[in-house]
């Protein structure tokens, strides 16, 4: 099915009459996933938003509960069960969701705040057109032109939007959009990325066996500790829970927290088993590319080249990748 972008704001209405719709915009100069207003043009072309829209799902800061202490202990679980969707989403962010997915959702265990939010969610993806120069999803396995978790798959058909429904939320959204969409359409799927990195298959066997190899120091040298990689990453998923006290009553929340920080492993009686920044840049990078793979069968780097863009000391995953392989 095709839609004519010159009816993606009749299409975005039709969305938006019964969900909140996040589409790429910008706040402050920053690209990013915003609440669409209603009336404004989406561009769906150019490059990808700087940042993810993980904090749609899984939010900045995010209550969990109020309480009440006396001579009995009050607790009220915050429950938000928003509809939502989110409109526009990258191939690279939509593995991202996948590997949220695992965490929050598998393995015995189930994050209510994530899985509630996740449920009542639609997620309509976007092929790439232009990859950044720094982008190299498709190193790592994916395709800039296909998304297989999203409800909806959308390609650029020159004037059209070529959609494809993948699951059943996805085939509500064309037919409640089906009085715009016709039959047809030819999607441009010829989009790859200019950066390629030698991941081979090999790569998160080996690397578990470089624990002590003199490549961490190498690597970690031009580190400040400053976690701009793991803010703007799409699949780094640390947060701390603190309270928010106001005398006999409060508010328990999370909010996103970095292995980078220095104090981020430091334990009550002081010590830290992670005391320098070698030990924190080589955990971050054995998570992305070693750890999760094991435990997930995927990798957590999605090649969305966003740590390689916003890093203020340079350094770069990829060259990483590329040093370790030849190892």
């Amino acid at each position: 099915m095709q839609l004519k972008k010159t009816d993606l704001t009749g299409a975005l209405k039709i969305l938006a009459a019964d969900a909140s719709v996040f589409v790429p915009g910008e706040i402050e100069g920053i690209k990013r996933f915003v609440l669409w207003d209603g009336e404004s043009d989406v561009d769906l072309g150019g490059a990808n938003t700087q940042l993810p829209p993980k904090d749609i799902l899984f939010p900045c800061t995010e209550k969990m509960y109020n309480y009440k202490m006396g001579d009995s202990i009050e607790i009220k679980e915050i429950v938000e069960k928003p509809r939502q969707v989110i409109f526009g989403i990258r191939p690279c962010d939509m593995r991202s969701i996948d590997c949220m997915d695992h965490v929050f959702l598998e393995k015995g265990f189930v994050d209510s705040y994530y899985s509630r939010k996740r449920e009542n969610v639609t997620l309509i993806a976007m092929g790439c057109t232009t990859p950044e120069r720094t982008c190299f999803c498709d190193s790592m396995g994916l395709d800039p032109n296909n998304a297989p978790n999203a409800d909806v798959m959308m390609n650029d058909g020159g004037d059209t939007l070529v959609l494809e429904a993948y699951t059943e939320k996805g085939k509500a959204v064309l037919e409640a959009l089906n009085g715009l969409l016709s039959e047809g359409g030819q999607a441009k799927k010829d989009t790859a990325c200019t950066l390629k990195v030698n991941m081979t298959p090999e790569l998160p066997e080996k690397l578990a066996g470089m624990f002590d190899h003199p490549i961490w120091d190498e690597v970690t040298r031009a580190c400040i500790g400053c976690a701009t990689c793991t803010y703007v990453c799409p699949t780094c998923y640390c947060f701390d829970i603190d309270s928010d006290n106001h005398g006999a009553e409060g508010t328990k929340f999370r909010c996103w927290d970095s292995c980078m920080f220095s104090d981020y492993t430091r334990m009550a009686g002081g010590h830290d088993p992670r005391p320098t920044k070698k030990e924190r840049v080589r955990n971050r990078y054995m998570h992305k590319l070693s750890y999760f793979h094991e435990r997930y069968g995927q990798h957590l780097c999605v090649g969305c080249g966003r740590c390689v863009e916003k890093c203020p000391a340079h350094m770069d995953i990829t060259m990483f990748i590329d040093k370790a392989a030849e190892v």
